[in-house]
């Protein structure tokens, strides 16, 4: 089996016309005339030719490349929003590399660092709670950057984020509204700017409810469920703290993310002494508006893919060598109801 690739050479010797005149009629030069340009053209797709992406990229100064740098890839947001920057790329005429750094900020500098050697032309990074020093070195590099679904603080960089604070309220009076009066914030982890955001929209609806600080509790775990765990582990691991706010009345429960939900959905229902009628529940991601899932949830959801659009706009312009300060772009929120709040147990 031939694995050799076709070059501009083989063609050309095929064709009969040098190198140059089909290098222009691959192009689409428009000096040559058409019949020309077809003869090349269909010789070279006849032989399999395709063009050199790294010589064009080292002539032209761009790759037209994008690196996308994600978290925890069991996390179906991920792939939700790496579809959505994916079409958003391809309009724009840019091609994606992906890479996951798990959440993990050392692990996040080395992928900065193979992005930068490779010359991709800039990066969509959805950062850790640590991506300052990844910041710091992708400006020495002066490699283009916007930071996707989380910013690290105001004016700091370039960020697309969804309003997370009016998110949590909007999820915090929809369990008030359907009659809930004990109301926890829920979490496994605490995620930069995502958690202080959900935890200020929470307070603030509490607050604006009449809901007294005794009737109001901000758990965070700080152990994410189904990282390193099985499910039965994971079980084992919810039901303790369900139990515990069960006892003392707590009768709604506004959850950090979907894939938590979930994990306390599954949990209730395979409990022999609580369930889901003992809490409502609303989360954050509406996941279920991209993937049918079994468990209808109430959720917050942004239009990711208006998020992908304005990062990758934000990410040309600088390529480009918009002058201004970091911008933050806030992509607004809306409810979903699914139930889970209660409003399927009156």
């Amino acid at each position: 089996m031939n694995t050799s690739r076709v070059t501009l050479k083989d063609v050309a010797a095929v064709c009969g016309y040098t190198v140059n005149t089909v290098s222009r009629a691959l192009r689409g030069d428009q000096r040559l005339s058409e019949a020309t340009r077809e003869r090349i053209c269909a010789v070279a797709r006849q032989m399999g030719y395709a063009p050199n992406q790294i010589a064009s990229s080292l002539r032209s100064g761009c790759t037209r490349i994008f690196a996308v740098i994600l978290g925890n890839m069991s996390n179906p947001f991920y792939g939700i929003m790496t579809d959505t920057i994916q079409d958003a790329a391809q309009q724009a005429g840019y091609s994606l590399m992906i890479m996951c750094s798990r959440d993990d900020a050392a692990l996040e500098r080395q992928l900065a660092e193979q992005a930068i050697a490779r010359r991709v032309d800039g990066i969509l990074l959805f950062p850790t709670a640590d991506s300052r020093p990844t910041v710091r070195r992708l400006r020495e590099a002066g490699m283009p950057f916007v930071l996707m679904a989380r910013c690290l603080a105001p004016g700091e960089a370039d960020s697309v984020v969804c309003d997370e604070a009016r998110g949590a309220y909007l999820a915090t009076m929809h369990l008030v509204e359907h009659g809930l009066k004990r109301l926890a914030y829920l979490s496994g982890s605490t995620v930069v700017f995502s958690s202080e955001q959900r935890i200020k929209g929470f307070l603030d609806a509490c607050a604006d409810a009449g809901i007294p600080e005794a009737d109001r509790r901000v758990w965070v775990l700080n152990d994410q469920p189904a990282t390193n765990r099985s499910l039965s582990e994971n079980v084992r691991f919810l039901v303790g703290h369900l139990r515990k706010l069960k006892a003392e009345g707590f009768d709604g429960l506004f959850v950090f993310c979907d894939v938590q939900a979930w994990h306390v959905l599954y949990t209730l229902q395979n409990s022999p002494d609580i369930g889901v009628d003992d809490f409502g529940i609303v989360s954050f991601d509406n996941i279920e508006g991209a993937l049918a899932f079994p468990i209808p949830l109430c959720s917050i959801g942004c239009d990711y893919a208006e998020m992908a659009r304005q990062g990758i706009e934000l990410l040309r312009a600088r390529i480009h060598g918009d002058p201004r300060k970091p911008q933050t772009v806030v992509c607004p929120v809306h409810l979903i109801c699914r139930g889970s709040c209660g409003r399927m147990r009156q």
